[in-house]
């Protein structure tokens, strides 16, 4: 269910959805957005779970604090596991649109754990610290004077440190998973933050190019995760290759760009950080803009250009229904929305690290 926000009326209801939709940078205001979907299919008798813990991306959010995307990554995962498993798949939301890395954990891992609990429960997955990094960019844009990098530098720190508790939590008490999988971040407004800041470097003296001071910090941030995940047992959903490079060789180096900026296991954080930023950098693409072939792109990101676009309807609550897609129409494992929309490619991502059997 939807949590009531303090029993307050429309006014206020109204206002935290405005705060909440200003391109992400302003959030500050935070939300319950908890639903159950349970997808059942023709004939199964067992059910088993999915427990998705997060903010606003696994939460589905499209701009209203009244419903969600139905088809938001952990759903879509969930269809795909429900026909590998051929059994009816529960997948559980727990997620807090605006909520920072610490809030996350504390307050959906940690006090809502009884859901991972259960002896159903086949996944986990989490993603944490989109709002820790929206928020130190909006407060970095803002400055004027000399610039300051410690907000940054703090939001990199938490989400290192929370993002590492929520593994070992997930460890603790998800005993029945047989997958656990982190999504990591990619980048909201990658074309719009090539601008120069109002204020000065103290070293230089010159104003500093936006996206080319916040673009290390997620490739550090992303590069964290990944190499926590490998430590911890976790598989890594690669949401920054998977948004924001393309589906074929678009820079002739005989790698598609999607593969080719992926994270390794094994790379070091300095030598990832240089392949994002610099040896591959003219292959990142703005997610607006994802591009499937030489010839054809989608919109991964919704208007407000930050939350993942999505097909289908919106749910509120704990309801039910039939797979949206059939048997025959998943091909290769793939649905046909599977590179159309920015939740279905998230969804799809994590289904190829869910477990073959129940």
């Amino acid at each position: 269910m939807f949590t009531r926000i303090n029993g307050q009326g429309a006014s206020l209801a109204v206002a935290l959805a405005a705060s909440l939709a200003v391109g992400g940078d302003a959030v500050a205001s935070t939300i319950n957005q908890n639903t159950s979907w349970t997808i059942n299919r023709s004939g199964a008798t067992a059910t088993y779970r999915v427990v998705a813990y997060g903010d606003s991306i696994f939460a589905g959010y499209h701009g209203s604090i009244f419903d969600v995307a139905k088809r938001a990554a952990p759903v879509v995962e969930g269809e795909y596991l429900a026909k590998d498993f051929n059994s009816n798949i529960q997948v559980v939301r727990r997620t807090k649109s605006g909520a920072k890395a610490d809030d996350i954990y504390n307050n959906k891992i940690i006090a809502e754990r009884s859901y991972m609990q259960a002896s159903n429960t086949r996944v986990v997955m989490f993603e944490m610290c989109g709002n820790d990094y929206l928020q130190a960019r909006s407060a970095f844009q803002s400055q004027t004077g000399t610039c300051s990098y410690a907000g940054l530098d703090t939001a990199l720190a938490n989400c290192t440190s929370y993002t590492e508790r929520a593994m070992q939590a997930i460890n603790t008490y998800a005993t029945t998973a047989k997958a656990k999988i982190v999504m990591n971040i990619y980048y909201p407004g990658f074309d719009a933050d090539n601008v120069l800041t109002s204020c000065t470097d103290s070293a230089t003296g010159t104003q500093v190019n936006k996206r080319a001071k916040f673009l290390p910090y997620l490739a550090k941030s992303n590069w964290r995760t990944c190499n926590l995940a490998a430590q911890y047992g976790f598989k890594c959903a690669d949401a920054f290759a998977e948004y924001m490079a393309a589906d074929y060789d678009s820079n002739g180096d005989g790698q598609i760009d999607r593969d080719a900026i992926r994270y390794r296991a094994g790379e070091t954080e300095a030598a990832y950080v240089t392949r994002v930023t610099s040896t591959l950098l003219g292959t990142l693409r703005d997610a607006n803009t994802h591009f499937v072939s030489s010839g054809t792109s989608y919109d991964y990101i919704q208007s407000d250009n930050t939350h993942p676009t999505y097909t289908g309807v919106t749910i509120t609550g704990d309801n039910s229904g039939a797979p949206d897609f059939t048997d025959t129409q998943i091909v290769n494992g793939q649905n046909p929305q599977w590179n159309k929309f920015g939740h279905e490619r998230a969804g799809w991502i994590m289904s190829t690290m869910d477990p073959t059997t129940p």
